[in-house]
């Protein structure tokens, strides 16, 4: 009897409340984990949405969204267990958070919202390496020929290349194994950032910066003032959908050791996480306006604001596919695990969904799954034909986000505190947080009203599969 203690003893020391493997994650690896998903290369947009809403407004609005991030994400990281925050049953996804506090139908629609949303940024993603892999080629073009040479490159051979990369690394059993992944590109989201930071602030110490404006670009012969507002709705959507990563927020927790409570941990690493991000935007926003003016690009160093010196605007695209690598993992998972859940619910006693093969190649140990190495094959596979079918499938994206942003980062998490607090209905707080809502909900509708017309202006001069940049 003695030894059977001290194996249930042992065997409690190694999982958790739940059951589960012993979590080891910290406030360190969580803020990786959302920096990673947050510092997209969507960063050295920015200076172009500075452009359009210029000094005042374009800070304004940055810390009002990163105030109202910190708030709801930490609204999140409260309902991470149901009922209580501290000692109640885990909720391991977003939705099973929903279902717990709001019921079924909300739990579908949440579901249909975040799940397809995370499709289409694994899509987006694979367009924007392919994009930073051209901008290299054309940076070492440019350098050798002049900068007004003929230097535009398919896309297609560097998206089917990231999707054989991608395929080997899906196989990845699950989110626990990205802490290594997350924090390389985590660091190379920084490098990116200050690189284009960087050349931006030597445009501006070397005397040639462009003149900039409090309330961005100005009406004109070159600017009408429908297309002016048209650009401000693209600008907002541009900030508020860089603040998100609730899609993934329940599976970046789950990876949190048990004590301190996960919820005051996840609380710090959103307040680490969202400063940094804001600090950044604030950097590479400002520095790229003050750099370029009315005339600032898309993206600074994928649409060449900047030629020299080649060798670092192609250093800084690296780093941009590097981040790219690491983040399409971290939000694939999530999606990746959905399904295999409910694989494994529909079919428990089958080994092609269930059972695992032990591999060992040299000192390299693993273990493979058919049902895993299949699916997500397939996954990879389809996501990249659609890339390359649709290469401007970032404005896409960008409705997607826009879509997503005013229900997972402020209708359900809103909601779901008024439920677990029981605030009273018409209450002054009930009130201000309806308030809020619907002021996040008309961002999300001018965003997607912005991309819906970027699709419609893109539509009618492409052709399929042959897109050249």
């Amino acid at each position: 009897m003695e030894v059977e203690a001290g194996k249930s003893v042992c065997r409690s020391a190694e999982v958790d409340d739940d059951g589960r493997i012993k979590r080891t994650g910290n406030v360190f690896t969580t803020t990786t984990h959302i920096i990673t998903v947050v510092v997209g290369a969507g960063v050295l947009a920015l200076a172009w949405a500075m452009a359009q809403l210029g000094w005042l407004p374009g800070i304004i609005t940055m810390i009002i969204f990163a105030c109202i991030s910190i708030y709801t994400y930490n609204l999140i990281a409260d309902c991470y267990r149901y009922p209580d925050p501290i000692n109640g049953k885990r909720n391991y996804t977003y939705m099973q958070a929903v279902h717990a506090y709001l019921g079924g139908t909300m739990h579908l629609f949440c579901g249909l919202i975040q799940y397809g949303k995370l499709a289409g940024i694994t899509v987006g993603y694979t367009i924007t390496s392919s994009t930073s892999l051209v901008a290299i080629k054309k940076a070492i073009c440019f350098h050798k020929r002049g900068h007004r040479a003929y230097c535009k490159f398919s896309n297609n051979p560097y998206m089917i290349g990231f999707g054989v990369l991608q395929i080997f690394l899906s196989q990845i059993p699950n989110f626990h194994n990205l802490t290594y992944i997350s924090t390389v590109a985590a660091i190379t989201s920084f490098g990116y950032a200050f690189i284009g930071s960087g050349l931006s602030l030597a445009v501006v110490v070397s005397g040639k910066g462009e003149p900039t404006r409090i309330f961005g670009n100005k009406v004109g012969p070159g600017l009408s003032e429908a297309d002016k507002i048209w650009r401000v709705f693209s600008a907002l959507g541009n900030i508020a959908l860089a603040c998100s990563y609730a899609t993934v927020v329940y599976d970046i927790m789950d990876t949190l050791k048990s004590y301190p409570p996960e919820c005051k941990q996840m609380k710090k690493a959103n307040v680490f996480g969202i400063t940094a991000m804001t600090l950044l935007f604030l950097l590479c926003g400002g520095l790229g306006y003050a750099a370029f003016g009315d005339h600032t690009p898309g993206n600074i160093l994928t649409g060449f604001g900047f030629y020299e010196p080649f060798w670092l605007v192609a250093l800084g695209n690296v780093f941009i596919v590097t981040h790219m690598v690491g983040a399409y993992q971290v939000l694939a998972q999530p999606l990746f695990r959905i399904i295999e859940m409910g694989a494994n619910l529909a079919w428990p006693r089958s080994d092609f969904i269930n059972k695992e093969y032990p591999t060992k190649i040299g000192s390299l140990t693993f273990s493979f799954n058919l049902f895993r190495l299949i699916w997500r094959t397939i996954y990879v596979a389809v996501a990249t034909t659609i890339a390359m079918a649709m290469p401007f499938f970032n404005e896409f994206l960008a409705l997607l986000g826009a879509i997503g942003f005013w229900p997972l980062i402020v209708f359900f998490p809103i909601q779901m505190h008024i439920q677990q607090k029981q605030i009273k209905r018409l209450s002054l707080k009930w009130c201000v947080l309806q308030i809020l809502s619907f002021v996040c909900f008309l961002v999300s509708v001018v965003a997607a009203v912005g991309s819906i017309r970027g699709i419609s202006k893109n539509i009618k001069k492409y052709k399929l599969f042959r897109y050249k940049q």
